[in-house]
């Protein structure tokens, strides 16, 4: 059984909001899935004291995260991304390259270390 970690949709059109979910990877997209991780909104929303740049939302359980993680679940490139946006734990040092340099497809994404957390 091959498990991925990846985003399903949800929302309306224009709207769209993400399950970071844990799926077969045999299976649809919006499929259920074997556990909701998380969630995300793709949609910038105001900061509530009205200073700063509008944030996307990431929710995410961690410690389910890493589980998966730890059996052999693979995550597809957004789920990955978001992963690495929350926590810089989930992957070993080597990876600290795609940290400071992203590859090219991702440049459009803005990759600042001081906003990260170990977890």
């Amino acid at each position: 059984m091959v498990v991925k970690i990846r985003l399903a949709r949800f929302g309306r059109r224009k709207a769209p909001f993400y399950n970071i979910v844990v799926a077969q990877a045999r299976t649809a997209r919006n499929s259920k899935p074997i556990e909701v991780l998380g969630t995300y909104d793709p949609i910038p929303k105001a900061p509530i004291d009205g200073e700063g740049k509008p944030f996307k939302d990431i929710k995410l359980d961690s410690a389910r995260a890493k589980y998966w993680l730890g059996v052999g679940a693979q995550p597809s490139d957004p789920a990955w991304r978001l992963l690495s946006m929350v926590c810089t734990a989930f992957f070993p040092p080597d990876f600290a390259f795609y940290i400071q340099r992203p590859p090219r497809k991702w440049r459009g994404w803005r990759w600042e270390r001081e906003r990260r957390k170990d977890c």
